[in-house]
């Protein structure tokens, strides 16, 4: 198949993603619920907006910083305006195509700091890297404080309201089923591409040496605890800016910091499975409330209403950061053309 097929019909199933997942967030929503959404939205404390975007913008500075860390083994230290301003460029891209902004933000940077976009790559698959074990800490510590909640997941998605205790499906049962599903995946794969076992374990121990390889090449930095201390920080602005949030509807400002956490983690894989999260945030931040006995067309205005704050933030901040990033460096950039002049 053609490269650019490929690729077209690869976003063309994402946005299709996301706008599946826009109806399934409202389509159980009646005349009746969507009065509900109205008043709660009429009576939002809207001004709220001012310190979540500040955390947030701080919380994608703070990233570039941590970026900014991951360079400098390479020998390379650009200028944290350029950083900063090349992160919500990325952020921005990805918001209309999935996985630009990685792209971009490598080669805007590579374009106005000198440093070769290559080696940039390796520094946003370390990073990557770094998020998806935060993530995993994040769950870890959303299920240590609430140990009840992976039996109220299961019971919300695979149980109907009212079933008896025997006829329900259990966690273990629904781990086993996912096991079986993966083994069943893998067998397929495996068929498909006349793959062996030990072709699998192979494949298995390259991803677990390059997993362990760019964990272990934080050890070699000067400033370990200086990245572990940002990246503590930047996981902190994620949990502020939803924690804050509930204090913007009057039927959410009881939840507070274990709620926050739960909606941390399931916001986080909404904005990994469509494009800036479109529809897929809104839907588990409205199916993660409705544990918590929030009514579910408020849940929705919730999630909605986290979503549209977080993709406001980066709008503005990755359009102010496109205009400002060539202005910024008009001094630098007709230095460079002198020099290379003489």
């Amino acid at each position: 198949m053609n490269k650019k097929i490929k690729t077209l019909l690869q976003y063309l199933f994402f946005f299709g993603l996301g706008f599946l997942f826009i109806w399934l967030s409202v389509k159980n929503i009646n005349q009746e619920d969507w009065k509900r959404i109205k008043d709660a939205l009429n009576t939002a404390n809207y001004y709220l907006i001012i310190p979540v975007f500040i955390i947030l913008i701080s919380g994608h500075y703070v990233r570039a910083l941590r970026w900014r860390l991951l360079m400098e083994p390479l020998g390379y230290r650009p200028k944290k305006s350029n950083t900063f301003f090349a992160v919500m460029i990325g952020y921005l891209a990805n918001q209309g195509v999935p996985r630009l902004g990685e792209v971009l933000k490598c080669t805007v940077l590579a374009k106005y700091e000198k440093i070769p976009a290559d080696k940039l790559v390796g520094t946003i698959i370390l990073e990557r890297l770094i998020d998806a074990v935060s993530l995993l800490i994040v769950f870890g510590i959303t299920l240590g404080i609430q140990p009840g909640l992976y039996t109220q997941i299961v019971d919300s998605i695979f149980n109907t309201p009212g079933q008896t205790e025997e006829k329900k499906i259990s966690g273990l049962a629904i781990l086993l089923i996912g096991v079986a599903g993966i083994i069943l995946i893998i067998g397929l794969w495996m068929l498909i591409k006349k793959k062996t076992i030990g072709d699998v374990k192979t494949i298995l121990k390259n991803i677990a040496s390059r997993v362990w390889q760019g964990l272990g090449s934080i050890r070699h930095m000067k400033k370990r605890g200086q990245f572990v201390i940002l990246t503590v920080i930047l996981w902190g602005t994620y949990l502020a800016g939803g924690y804050i949030g509930f204090q913007a509807l009057q039927q959410t400002q009881h939840y507070g910091i274990r709620e926050a956490f739960t909606i941390l983690s399931a916001g986080s894989i909404g904005m990994i499975i469509s494009p800036g999260g479109i529809g897929g945030y809104a839907l588990l931040i409205e199916g993660t409330m409705t544990l918590y006995g929030l009514q579910q067309s408020i849940a929705a205005a919730f999630g909605w209403l986290l979503w549209m704050s977080q993709t406001f933030v980066v709008l503005v901040g990755g359009l102010v950061s496109f205009g400002l990033l060539p202005w910024v460096n008009k001094g630098s950039q007709k230095t460079t053309h002198n020099i290379q002049k003489t």
